[in-house]
């Protein structure tokens, strides 16, 4: 680290006793705003709460020094939740500890190679349906909770998204989805009734997180049950960090290390794995959250992460009574939050094919289950759009020149794997014309497929006794063709 970026480092940390104050309060806010979502998504992913817990602990710790976006909140929650109850529900804790593992090692190498630019072939569109899927999954993941159960539930369920979404209209002082819990749970305790409470979905910690590697045999099957799902875990992790560090920097005017971002969450999973907790990934609204609240160092990522346990563990007795439905709410308030409601209105105002992107990365996912397929198949999408629409770009100019006998080509746009077929057919070889120029100054040639098309279409001219003259090559393409198809460039031509 040099001296610019050493010093930039701490202007991170520390800028003002001012600062340094706001950072704290910001990050104890957003401590409150993390709990909640933390125990919900734990009950999501089959775990134990404590598991979450003990996880976004030590990932607020670690990425507070090693992340890449300052005031950057990161749990365990999201969309790698999702992933991994289905890890969970096939192979037990144990197997989701050691894919952490491996998702933070992926994530490491991922940053470590600067693969953090593969984030712009993911349009908006894709973007879009993957924050859309999200929404999709958690909501669908909280019906199982609202089947078979007493009215109570339904009652505590309506009442939990009255506060929720009603307590803002009065004060934002204090997050209304922790008010939520609070006003429920006094109520479960004051007027027993039969609810499922926290205590009935698994532990909470009782002290701090311990050092343990995963008890389980590291053999090959072991790491053919884990890949895909570290894979998942990682990619989703990625997205979805990357896309709050994007929002960050929008709300803040500032840029972010990606790269160090990526790097700086694998580091968080890999500890996280190692002291018995799932991995995470970014949290949009916990880091709304905490920036609008004055949050901008990284001092206020590292009190979030540590005032997490110091409030968890005292609390642990009032934490285990409060109702399942009080998550339940919290979960169907962050699905709808989450889900882009103008992007239904973007559907009749923007290019069908952008609409099909995003409608086919939910349909994906929410089929799959796997928010890295519908990423994945929105992406493969994008390109081959975009590779149609360019290769309808590219045109071949036919025109004549009587004095000369010679049939001029003009050709316009870009020449590559796509359009190589289509640049080829607007050749006559069977010209009776006994001179061709083919004038490729306003074209460019992008790959071996392109020149090939190319040196075929010469190659036949040359057979049926036609005197072919290239010419307008720019560099580029002239280095490409001069290294795959050298006869192209001879004086005869």
């Amino acid at each position: 680290m040099n001296t610019l970026s050493l010093s930039r480092y701490r202007a991170e940390w520390f800028t003002s006793l001012t600062g340094a104050r706001r950072d704290v309060l910001a990050g104890m806010v957003g401590t409150f705003a993390l709990i909640p979502e933390v125990i919900a998504f734990s009950f999501v992913a089959g775990i134990d709460p404590q598991v979450g817990l003990f996880a976004s602990f030590v990932i607020g710790i670690v990425i507070a020094f090693a992340g890449g976006r300052p005031a950057m909140i990161s749990g365990a929650a999201g969309s790698v939740a999702l992933v991994a109850a289905a890890l969970v529900h096939a192979h037990g804790l144990q197997y989701l500890l050691a894919a952490t593992l491996l998702a933070g090692v992926l994530q490491i190498v991922f940053g470590l190679l600067k693969l953090d630019v593969l984030m712009r072939f993911v349009s908006r569109s894709v973007r879009t349906g993957f924050v859309n899927a999200l929404a999709i999954l958690i909501f669908s993941a909280q019906v199982p909770q609202m089947l078979g159960v007493s009215w109570h539930t339904y009652a505590m369920i309506a009442l939990g998204l009255a506060i929720i979404y009603l307590v803002p209209r009065v004060t934002t002082a204090i997050p209304s989805p922790l008010i939520c819990i609070v006003v429920l749970t006094a109520i479960s305790i004051a007027f027993p009734m039969p609810v499922h409470v926290v205590a009935d979905l698994g532990k909470l910690p009782a002290s701090l997180p311990t050092f343990a590697l995963p008890n389980l045999p590291f053999t090959w099957d072991t790491l053919t049950i884990i890949a895909p799902y570290a894979v998942a875990m990682a990619a989703v992790g990625l997205l979805e960090s990357m896309m709050t560090a994007t929002v960050v920097d929008d709300l803040t005017e500032t840029k972010s290390d990606k790269a160090r971002e990526s790097t700086g969450l694998g580091l968080a999973n890999f500890a996280a794995g190692l002291f018995g907790g799932i991995a995470g990934c970014g949290m949009v609204g916990q880091t709304v959250g905490n920036v609008r609240y004055g949050g901008r160092g990284r001092l206020s990522t590292l009190a979030a992460g540590v005032f997490l346990l110091v409030v968890m563990v005292p609390l642990r007795p009032w934490i285990a009574q409060v109702p399942v439905a009080a998550l339940v709410a919290i979960m169907i308030m962050v699905s709808i939050s989450t889900f882009s409601w103008g992007s239904l209105r973007d559907l009749a105002r923007h290019p069908k094919v952008s609409g099909v992107v995003m409608l086919a990365t939910v349909a994906v996912t929410v089929l799959t289950h796997d928010l890295s397929i519908g990423v994945a198949v929105g992406v493969l999408l994008s390109g081959v759009f975009f590779a149609f629409k360019v290769t309808r770009l590219m045109d071949v100019a036919v025109d004549y020149d009587e004095a000369t006998d010679t049939r001029l080509y003009d050709v316009t746009g870009q020449v590559f794997f796509a359009s190589a077929d289509i640049f080829a057919d607007r050749f006559d070889l069977a010209d009776t014309a006994r001179n061709a120029r083919i004038d490729l100054t306003r074209a460019h040639l992008w790959d071996i497929t392109a020149v090939g098309a190319l040196e075929d279409v010469v190659s036949k001219m040359r057979r049926h006794d036609i005197a072919v003259e290239v010419i307008g090559l720019n560099a580029a393409s002239a280095t490409l063709v001069d290294r795959h198809a050298p006869l192209l460039r001879e004086p005869a031509l």
